[in-house]
């Protein structure tokens, strides 16, 4: 059975790749999580729509928002099948 000698240098670089693994951890868990639900606000911005090309898009059926205490609010999963802009 052989011995491997580790040396200060290779210590140091294995803590300098753990603090990097960590720091890349900690940043993707502190992204905003994924809305499932957009206001009308939101879908208009995404997809550069006016108030009446959206309201147009509800009433043709092409998009099925569900409205909750006067607040219109779109599936995002629904809009990107949709327009085809695949957002991850």
């Amino acid at each position: 059975m052989s011995a491997e000698v580790v040396t200060k240098e290779d210590l140091e670089i294995f803590r300098i790749k753990l603090l990097d693994d960590f720091r890349r951890l900690l940043a993707s868990q502190q992204q905003e999580p994924k809305k499932e639900w957009l206001k009308s606000g939101e879908v208009r911005k995404l997809l550069k729509v006016s108030p009446g090309t959206l309201q147009n898009l509800r009433i043709t059926g092409k998009i099925h928002p569900t409205k909750i205490a006067g607040t219109w609010y779109y599936n995002l999963e629904e809009i990107n099948l949709l327009f085809g802009q695949h957002k991850g």
